[in-house]
């Protein structure tokens, strides 16, 4: 086996952890589920509506200008280590290529792709209200 003792080690530690901790919490965790806690919960927002109903377009054209800038931004990691031996052109090699990220930005923002209010989409369509189980634990359309 040789050098992948530690590997083996580490492995086995990592898996061995994981387990023995899901099965010592199944013992000592309370358990007193409600509704409230048992409903998907995700980013801070109560679910509301249908899981598979359509998503605007303007949801996938942010997703797409987010990784295009995410990854023109990954590639400053290698300049910024090579920048000693790339001297003065290599500086203005990073300055044009911040031009043209700042020029299809410009574009973008004018084009009003960034835009996700109602007042320029006419497409709007408002979320549907909460289920019973959110009224209840918001107290949404109640007077208190």
């Amino acid at each position: 086996m040789g050098g992948w003792d530690g590997l083996a080690i580490m492995i086995a530690v990592g898996v061995g952890f994981g387990a023995v901790s899901i099965f010592i919490s199944s013992f000592i965790g309370p358990r007193n589920p409600t509704p409230e806690k048992m409903a998907p919960y995700e980013c801070g927002m109560p679910p509301v509506g249908d899981a598979r109903e359509r998503q605007s377009v303007k949801f996938y054209l942010i997703a797409m200008i987010f990784l295009l800038f995410d990854i023109e931004i990954a590639f400053l990691g290698p300049w910024a280590m090579s920048i000693r031996q790339l001297g003065w052109p290599g500086f203005v090699q990073i300055v044009v290529f911040f031009l043209i990220l700042v020029v299809g930005y410009v574009y973008v923002w004018r084009k009003g792709v960034l835009d996700w209010g109602p007042e320029h989409d006419p497409d709007y369509v408002h979320a549907p209200s909460p289920g019973p189980a959110v009224i209840k634990r918001y107290r949404y359309g109640t007077r208190n």
